[in-house]
């Protein structure tokens, strides 16, 4: 909803086709205290950790690789999901264009590691 309690709809294909960046994450809904971000991307992300929330990755478009410091990776296509628990390090890459959503707390901080 808007400032005047009009609903608005967001059309999630609309939106990834309009990003022409090889990097771009941002939000596209909140509801209560957790919010929906798209990130849009090809390449590599830094090593973080979020230590307040945990991140649910969707893969719409594309392949995503998330590693981890102490276990496999884990690679999704569209339709898969994965949660990464709080506290815990990781990075994203993708060799290909690639479209993703992300569910995570809304006032969420990052930790960047080496």
């Amino acid at each position: 909803m808007n400032a005047d309690n009009e609903l608005q709809k967001s059309d999630l294909t609309q939106l990834q086709r309009s990003v022409t960046e090889t990097y771009r994450n941002f939000v596209v809904g909140e509801v209560n205290e957790s919010c929906l971000r798209m990130s849009v991307f090809t390449g590599q992300y830094k090593w973080h950790r979020h230590p307040e929330s945990d991140e649910l990755f969707m893969v719409l478009e594309g392949a995503l690789t998330i590693e981890f410091r102490h276990q496999a990776p884990v690679v999704l296509g569209p339709g898969e999901i994965l949660t990464v628990p709080k506290g815990v390090a990781h990075r994203t890459s993708a060799r290909e264009r690639t479209v993703n959503l992300c569910f995570e707390y809304t006032a969420s901080t990052t930790v960047f590691e080496e």
